[in-house]
């Protein structure tokens, strides 16, 4: 988070606020979107979804979660300005409740990023 290209007060709701909610857990990776500073933290049974701008912290059980990829580097139906790899980390949860976490990228050289983002995401998965 600290490497995030985000306001000082999201830096410091990161290291007071959700440090100071989450003490006692143990964090078993992580995982954020520097697009808008969104956080997936991974816990033994569960990861907590952190928005810094709405200042809001949410939970939900692993078994809930499920994970997309698109990739769209061969593919002919490819539009310009969509992402050519995308991967989605949800859930299925009450309406304005659910999970969706998403990392993209429209350059190839960024794929490997998220390959390994979900690489991460399915080792905790399973």
């Amino acid at each position: 988070v600290c490497n995030l290209e985000s306001c000082e007060n999201h830096i410091s709701w990161y290291n007071v606020d959700v440090a100071t909610m989450l003490e006692g857990c143990k964090i078993r990776g992580h995982s954020t979107n520097p697009e808008d500073g969104t956080a997936v933290i991974f816990l033994n049974e569960s990861v907590v979804v952190c928005n810094p701008k709405e200042g809001s912290m949410q939970h939900y059980p692993r078994g809930m979660i499920h994970c997309f990829v698109d990739d769209k580097r061969n593919s002919d139906e490819q539009e310009e300005g969509e992402p050519i790899f995308s991967t989605e980390l949800f859930s299925i949860s009450p309406r304005g409740e659910e999970l969706c976490y998403i990392l993209s990228c429209e350059e190839e050289h960024e794929v490997p990023t998220i390959q390994t983002e979900v690489a991460n995401w399915l080792s905790w998965l399973n």
